[in-house]
């Protein structure tokens, strides 16, 4: 028993499509979205050191960053209202989540090993400054992904809704000096193209932003 079927997932992230089922343009995968959430911590961890004066663990925020979604080659990437429809469901999928992680560590992970990745793969959005700017982060990628289909034109009602979701999460974290660079410097430019639907995204910024009301 070595690390392999550890390594073999990481094809099964490039296999997992995100937002299943709605049509989409571009196409991302699970790996893709753990890389790109780790490109964006490393991003607002340089800005939470440089602008906040804050001290980074950059071995855990790297570690968080790149396995939080890890588990989802077990039980795939169930669309977000489903997951949270119901705290009951929302329990279920998380203890059978942690019921297959747990088994797939003890029979896949040598002993030596063993206690690091219990720790790598388990719910890495804690109250930690690096758990903070992961959850920061993994919405940073939706908000993007969302942007980037309607700025190509979907008309799927799903992906305003994702940027509206995203941002309205995003602003939780504003004591953050990385949220509050985010919102001051590059939200901006998000809407400096033509494109059809700028001016809604734009009122829904505002909205989220400025007034706290989501509309």
């Amino acid at each position: 028993m070595g690390l392999h079927a550890y390594i073999q997932g990481f094809s099964s992230l490039e296999s997992i499509d995100r937002a299943p089922g709605y049509f989409k343009y571009q196409h991302h995968s699970v790996a893709a979205h753990c890389f790109r959430t780790a490109e964006l911590a490393q991003i607002m961890g340089d800005i939470e050191e440089v602008i906040g004066g804050q001290k980074i663990n950059w071995k855990a925020l790297y570690e968080k960053s790149l396995n939080h979604d890890y588990t989802e080659r077990f039980i795939g990437d169930i669309k977000t209202p489903v997951k949270y429809a119901t705290p009951e469901l929302r329990k279920m999928i998380g203890e059978v989540e942690e019921t297959m992680t747990a088994k797939f560590i003890k029979d896949e992970i040598p002993a030596e090993f063993q206690d690091i990745y219990k720790k790598r793969l388990s719910e890495a959005k804690d109250d930690t400054l690096e758990g903070q700017i992961l959850s920061i982060c993994d919405k940073l990628d939706l908000l993007y992904e969302a942007y980037g289909e309607i700025e190509l034109g979907n008309p799927s009602f799903v992906y305003m809704q994702m940027f509206k979701e995203s941002l309205a999460t995003i602003k939780t974290y504003d004591n953050l000096a990385c949220v509050k660079y985010f919102i001051q410097k590059i939200l901006p430019d998000l809407f400096k193209g033509d494109f059809a639907g700028k001016d809604k995204m734009e009122r829904i910024a505002f909205s989220i932003l400025l007034m706290g009301d989501e509309q």
